[in-house]
């Protein structure tokens, strides 16, 4: 039946994940960056009736390769594996400091056709790992000039795009991280606001590299939970400074307390909060979080 099957490659993609953290110990190798998605494939297995998982299971994976010109190079594989993995392929792409945009666009075509050619039905990403380990520094040096760029790479670079984060997390008290996430947000131009209290809510907004900096910053504090429930990116032509600024629902990142009336001063108002994202034009996101319908 389709339950056995889905089963079966769940138990496949979790063996899989147990194997890699069994191999890159340290987070600095392999890291799930997505801890919701695979909970939800763990209770899926273990409870025979559960629905199917909502979301990929997503992580990195660094490999550190030598090459001659420089020591040592770092590649980020950013990965995600679709349900029906290893019946079908996983999702990679691969980044680097020293990669310009289409060599970054050549090796990732490159390792696609690899993935393509090589496998289907089994598990791959160790191989990958080393397709990547071998074949990656190569393209650093690689001039492109020869190499002809299909229009819509050419225009990519001058896209800019705009990142809004909802991060959701269980608890917000200590001062500290309510310090570090206003001091961050402020280095990096990012607008938005914290509230702290029980449960957690940050929204960070500006340029997607300043965002995904916040996020990784964030998410190496201790935390019981913390997770992105929902992002938003909006690709801007030209991406000048008032063409972020349009988009932009917040004018910089505050803290917003909405104390409950007569409660004990850490259970927050989540009237006082759905108000105030509506007042934002941001009431949707409501639901995300709570899943149900603010009023």
């Amino acid at each position: 039946t389709t339950k056995m099957a889905n089963q079966e490659e769940a138990e496949i993609q979790i063996s899989e994940l147990d194997l890699l953290s069994s191999m890159f110990p340290y987070e600095e190798e392999f890291a799930v960056t997505d801890q919701l998605a695979l909970a939800e494939l763990k209770h899926y297995i273990e409870n025979e009736s559960a629905e199917v998982p909502s979301s990929k299971v997503q992580f990195i994976l660094n490999v550190k390769t030598e090459v001659p010109s420089a020591s040592t190079v770092e590649f980020s594989m950013a990965c995600a594996l679709p349900f029906k993995y290893p019946t079908v392929l996983p999702e990679i792409n691969v980044r680097s400091s020293l990669l310009s945009r289409s060599q970054q666009v050549l090796l990732n075509s490159d390792l696609k056709t690899y993935l393509m050619q090589n496998f289907s039905g089994e598990p791959c990403m160790l191989s990958v790992r080393e397709w990547v380990k071998d074949h990656a520094a190569a393209y650093i040096d690689k001039d492109l000039s020869s190499f002809s760029m299909t229009a819509s790479d050419a225009t990519q670079s001058d896209v800019t795009m705009f990142t809004r984060l909802w991060i959701y997390s269980h608890h917000i008290y200590n001062k500290q991280k309510r310090k570090n996430i206003i001091d961050w947000a402020k280095e990096l131009s990012l607008s938005g606001f914290c509230m702290p209290g029980k449960p957690g809510v940050v929204c960070v907004e500006g340029l997607q590299s300043s965002c995904e900096e916040f996020w990784s910053r964030i998410r190496r504090l201790t935390w019981k939970r913390i997770l992105i429930r929902h992002r938003e990116d909006v690709s801007l032509e030209g991406g000048g400074h008032a063409e972020i600024q349009k988009q932009r629902k917040f004018p910089t990142l505050e803290e917003k307390c909405f104390v409950a009336h007569g409660a004990r001063g850490n259970h927050m108002d989540l009237g006082q909060l759905y108000n105030f994202l509506q007042e934002k034009g941001c009431a949707d996101i409501f639901q995300m979080y709570f899943g149900v319908e603010g009023h």
